[in-house]
Parts: C-alpha cells; sequence; structure tokens
C-alpha cells in the first residue's frame, strides 16, 4: 500500500528510533560500568581510561534519548535536516567520552598525531551538527508555540 501523504508521527519516526537506539546503547554501557567495577579484564582492556568516562557517555546516552523522545512527542513537523542531525548529533556527542574512555591520549592536554588530530576534527563535526539539529527543533517548535491553534 502506497501512502501519499506522511503524518508528523511518521516524519520523525528517525528521532523514537535513534532514542530507542541510544537507551541500547546506555544499557550496555551500564553493564560495561559494572564489569569495570568487577575488574572484569576484558571489558577494562576495551576502557583502559577514566572509568568517569564511561559513566559520562552512559549519562549522555540517557540525556540525549530523552530530548530526542521530548521532541518527537511535540509532534511538531521537523524538517528533515534537523531530524538527521539531531539523532546523529546525540551520538557523536555522547561517543566523545567512549573514545576518551578507550583511547586514554585523547583524554587530557592535546596529543599530536593523526589519532587526536582526528578526535579533535570528530569533536567539532558532532558540536556543529548536534548544535545544529538541536537548535533548529528548539526554533521550529518555538515557532509552533505562537501559532494559534484550532479549538
Amino acid at each position: 500500500m502506497i501512502q501519499i501523504g506522511r503524518s508528523n508521527r511518521d516524519a520523525n519516526i528517525i528521532l523514537l528510533r535513534g532514542a530507542a537506539l541510544w537507551i541500547l546503547v546506555a544499557l550496555v554501557l551500564a553493564w560495561c560500568l559494572v564489569a569495570l567495577k568487577m575488574e572484569a579484564p576484558l571489558i577494562a582492556s576495551i576502557f583502559p581510561g577514566k572509568i568517569s568516562r564511561v559513566l559520562q557517555a552512559h549519562i549522555d546516552f540517557l540525556l540525549m534519548s530523552a530530548l530526542l523522545l521530548g521532541f518527537y512527542g511535540t509532534r511538531i513537523p521537523f524538517a528533515w535536516p534537523v531530524r538527521w542531525a539531531m539523532v546523529v548529533g546525540a551520538f557523536t556527542n555522547s561517543s566523545l567520552f567512549l573514545l576518551q574512555a578507550a583511547f586514554p591520549v585523547l583524554d587530557g592536554p592535546p596529543a599530536e598525531g593523526w589519532g587526536p588530530t582526528f578526535f579533535r576534527l570528530y569533536l567539532m563535526a558532532s558540536i556543529v551538527v548536534t548544535s545544529f539539529g538541536f537548535a533548529g527543533a528548539c526554533l521550529l517548535a518555538l515557532r509552533a508555540s505562537f501559532r494559534p491553534t484550532a479549538d
């Protein structure tokens, strides 16, 4: 069956899907935190950096998921670049902490080499994408709040 018009729910479904995926990542990170506290060698070898960075990633994935769910719940139709920037930005922003936990050289004064340089580029791209997505959604939601409602 072909649908000609898509509802706001269908247009914003990527927000719900992204939130569900990032909550699952947060759940995996919760188990990683338990394993790190129990000094499991495999998980400790994956995250040799600060355990606090894994905790920050866990919390950030949950917070970003809550934001995605909140914007999904508004039923305001967001343009596809805003929707995708929100979902991608929610991941990249949260994953910065994971990269610091996995590669301790990234968690300190700026280091030299292709890895730290790539990390800085990833960081800047993440900030731009996340800001574009969530600022765009906020502006669209604010604009929609001034429209008269049909009763």
